[in-house]
């Protein structure tokens, strides 16, 4: 089945295409063309490596930190550091499934359009936000109903 996402409308692999070092998506080419499916493909494998790799250390670290704090007023301190860290790391194991939604995505097709408008997102918000799935405009449009839907509901 991974042959048959790849070989969509006969054009190359893209996720074995080797691009050069400083390439960049440009509005001259194909949008969503064989190399820029494989810009993007390589910038989330890379940000959801960044976020696992993040996430093991903060667990190995977890494992030796927890009962070096004999002090309670430290012990105290440093459980709401790792609080912290491990609300933020809940908030990545969440951006991951992001992540995985848009390498899907990009398997499928439709990485790079609009969910609301099917219209193209634009490259700088891709390499702004690479896991947006609605373009701006729709974005801006989709938060104002929510704000006047969550208004609604307060009165």
């Amino acid at each position: 089945m991974a042959t048959a996402l790849n070989d969509l409308n006969g054009v190359e692999k893209f996720d074995e295409l080797v691009l050069d070092e400083g390439y960049r998506p440009s509005e001259k080419e194909e949008f969503m063309g064989v190399q820029q499916r494989a810009y993007f493909l390589a910038k989330l494998k890379d940000w959801k490596e960044t976020i696992v790799e993040e996430s093991r250390a903060t667990m190995a670290q977890l494992q030796v930190d927890s009962l070096r704090e004999p002090d309670l007023a430290d012990r105290a301190s440093s459980e709401t550091d790792w609080s912290l860290e491990l609300r933020t790391r809940d908030r990545q194991r969440k951006l991951i499934a992001k992540i995985d939604a848009a390498i899907r995505r990009l398997y499928e097709g439709e990485y790079g359009y609009c969910e609301v408008t099917g219209d193209p997102i634009s490259l700088a918000r891709l390499e702004a936000r690479p896991i947006a799935t609605m373009t701006l405009e729709a974005q801006e449009k989709h938060e104002r109903t929510e704000r006047v839907s969550r208004d609604e509901r307060t009165d």
